[in-house]
């Protein structure tokens, strides 16, 4: 007698295994995934390349820094946005003419986990983008997401 289970095969259709079936239907949810991914990256893209200078200049670079810190890329409300691994919305850029602001504005949403106190900022102007800019923004996503900075 053999303590090793056989696999189970379908007994309607005589076709494929629970275990075939189960690998199947998580395959097509890692495709669909993917696919949503890249639609998200393509809308992210496509929100920035709207934007006038100088802030489709600062949106770029931001796009690159915060998809260096492991966000992926889609639109909130029509501007640049970053999700964390679960989808929720991290962090975001909107450019000074979405609401006909005198700046552009980096923000983090409340799934970030920036808590500190009984008050802490999140939203940041930003008139321009400076390298030191850059890697503060990048310590901050990493914070936001609990990666140490």
């Amino acid at each position: 007698m053999s303590t090793k289970k056989e696999p189970q095969k379908n007994k309607k259709s005589g076709g494929f295994t629970d275990e075939e079936k189960a690998a199947m239907k998580a395959r097509a949810r890692e495709l669909k995934a993917e696919a949503e991914e890249r639609e998200g990256e393509e809308a992210a893209l496509e929100a920035i390349a709207k934007m006038k200078d100088p802030d489709r200049g600062i949106a770029k670079r931001l796009h690159d820094v915060i998809k260096s810190c492991g966000l992926s890329a889609k639109t909130w409300y029509g501007m640049p946005a970053y999700a964390n691994r679960d989808g929720k919305i991290v962090c975001y850029f909107r450019d000074r003419l979405k609401f006909k602001e005198r700046y552009a504005m980096f923000g983090f949403n409340d799934s970030a986990n920036l808590d500190e106190g009984a008050m802490w900022p999140v939203a940041y102007a930003l008139p321009e983008l400076t390298s030191k800019d850059e890697a503060r923004i990048a310590a901050l996503v990493k914070k936001a997401v609990g990666e140490n900075a």
